[in-house]
């Protein structure tokens, strides 16, 4: 064999052996891709079950925010403004299969007139083509979830109900049983929300007369009636200012409700006044 035969081929030889050598890389790259996928779809958490009316997973939400709105009287318009941006806000934050649940303030009522309650379900930004489906996620935020809120708040600062009494002890103490109580509840958030004068009244105590001092509360029969346990839950008031016949020091108002809180086993956010007085 001549030398350039030889030389021919040996370059046919290498060419081949580079061939081979791509296209096992190739069948390598194909498989780690495909393990890695598969590796993914196999670790990945399913996503609960949910009961089709309350959005909640069918063993149970994960966390737990109640709104109690006090909307006994008309509400100035630049407050309701104030307090659609920051009710929406707080039910955006409310965690993925965690129940929000919405209670007017209502005197014929012991735990409150319930008008939403549901879980957020997602909606689906956590979610792509490959592992889910991010449309079908968010029609069911969007019907499910997002709208009904929408028109529940609506509806709840746009109907007043005037009220003779304003039992907002009691009505707390119901939601803490209802909401904040039992095995499940206490290993997971507990989040309450009051949007209220925060002026408890009533025929065995009225914040009305006498001073706001949480000592004179307690002494009360009232405090023994309304006593609760909140279960680490955190609380956050949203103030709504009022002009009545006495004036209330807001300042001395809201260190009463900050020691009912560590009283009542809670964990006290803020309280923060709404723009508006009415």
């Amino acid at each position: 064999m001549s030398r350039s035969s030889r030389s021919r081929s040996r370059r046919r030889g290498g060419s081949e052996t580079g061939k081979h050598a791509a296209g096992i890389a190739l069948i390598v790259l194909t498989l780690a891709v495909f393990g890695a996928g598969g590796y993914v779809m196999a670790t990945k958490k399913s996503p609960p079950k949910l009961d089709t009316a309350s959005l909640c997973p069918t063993d149970g939400p994960r966390s737990a925010t109640v709104i109690l709105l006090d909307a006994s009287d008309v509400l100035p318009d630049v407050t309701k403004r104030e307090l659609r941006t920051y009710l929406f806000d707080a039910a955006a934050s409310v965690p993925e299969y965690g129940l929000l649940e919405i209670r007017l303030l209502d005197p014929n009522s012991a735990s409150g007139t319930p008008v939403f309650a549901k879980c957020n379900p997602g909606d689906g930004s956590g979610l792509d083509e490959f592992t889910g489906n991010p449309a079908l996620a968010r029609k069911r935020w969007e019907e499910g979830f997002r709208k009904p809120l929408e028109a529940a708040l609506n509806g709840s600062m746009d109907q007043p109900t005037e009220a003779q009494t304003s039992p907002i002890l009691s009505t707390i103490q119901s939601i803490a049983v209802d909401r904040f109580t039992g095995s499940r509840a206490d290993s997971m958030p507990k989040t309450l929300i009051v949007v209220s004068d925060l002026i408890e009244h009533g025929p065995g105590y009225s914040q009305y007369s006498g001073d706001l001092s949480f000592e004179r509360f307690r002494k009360s029969e009232h405090y023994r009636r309304v006593r609760t346990d909140l279960h680490g839950a955190e609380v956050t008031f949203r103030y709504i200012q009022r002009v009545t016949r006495k004036p209330i020091n807001s300042a001395n108002h809201i260190q009463f409700w900050t020691d009912w809180v560590k009283d009542s086993n809670g964990q006290f956010v803020s309280a923060k006044k709404l723009q508006g007085a009415g």
